[in-house]
Parts: C-alpha cells; sequence; structure tokens
C-alpha cells in the first residue's frame, strides 16, 4: 500500500456515464480516493452512504470523494441511483488502480483466505497523499476522513 508522502499514481478510469477521469482532475481539490469491494453489499452501501451524507460537509472543506470498484459503469449507475449517491463512482475493471495504490491482496474471510479488494481510503493533496488507511470500516471510515480533513484546517 502507499504512504503518506508518496506521489499518488494517476489513473484513468470510467465513472457510471461512461466519462473517464484522471488524477489531474483533482488539481486543487483534496481528492477522498477510496476503494471498496462490491456494488451494493451491506459493508459498501454503508460506507458510500455514509460518505453521501458527509458529503456535504467534505465538499465545505474543499474535498471530492471518489470511489472505485471493479464494478461495471452499468453497475455504479445502479449502486449511485438506488442510494442517491451525489459523488463518483470509478470503474476499475482491470484493477489497475488497485494495484498501483495497493488495495489489492490477500484477504481472509470466514476462514477461506483470497485475494480482492482491501477496503482502502487515501486522502490526496496535490498530487501527494497526505491519509492512507488500509483496512477500514466501512462503518468509521467516512467520519474518520472527515474529522482528519477537519483537524488540517
Amino acid at each position: 500500500m502507499l504512504a503518506i508522502g508518496q506521489t499518488a499514481p494517476d489513473f484513468a478510469l470510467s465513472d457510471e456515464s461512461g466519462k473517464i477521469y484522471t488524477l489531474s482532475d483533482f488539481a486543487g481539490k483534496t481528492l477522498v480516493l477510496y476503494f471498496y469491494p462490491k456494488d451494493s453489499t451491506p459493508g459498501c452501501t454503508r460506507q458510500a452512504c455514509a460518505f453521501g451524507a458527509l458529503y456535504p460537509q467534505l465538499k465545505a472543506l474543499g474535498a471530492e470523494v471518489v470511489g472505485v470498484s471493479k464494478d461495471s459503469p452499468a453497475s455504479h449507475a445502479r449502486f449511485k441511483e438506488k442510494n442517491s449517491l451525489p459523488f463518483i463512482l470509478l470503474s476499475d475493471p482491470e484493477r489497475a488502480a488497485h494495484n498501483a495504490y495497493g488495495a489489492i491482496g490477500e484477504k481472509k474471510l470466514y476462514g477461506k483466505v483470497t485475494v480482492g479488494t482491501i477496503r482502502t481510503t487515501f486522502v490526496i493533496e496535490d498530487g501527494i497523499i497526505t491519509y492512507a488507511k488500509a483496512g477500514v470500516s466501512p462503518d468509521k471510515n467516512p467520519a474518520e476522513v472527515l474529522a482528519f480533513l477537519q483537524g488540517r484546517r
């Protein structure tokens, strides 16, 4: 996983409508980039909805929230609409960004070891990672990110 102080890798990923976003599209903003396993699963839905609920406060601090998973743009569109999510969801089916950010690896689920997305959140400012946390709690992570950003202002 990437660490605080490192340069954030660039990416080129499609949102739910097919628009391609790159890291440079968020220049001058604080980017909250979070990787999550799968649309419409309980933990991922809770995390996304919590980020959605805090979105006005995050925006007021100059932050933009972007979620990334391997799901398709069509899946993202359904997930976003169903949960009224106000932020961008990016599709990374080849897991290129997951790999670049170290958000993929071995994890244990019900005693079975698998390789998959590790729920990971980064804050990127001026292309530099200022917050990095892996294995985050879907319920606590959005509030932790907000507290981090509030503490910096």
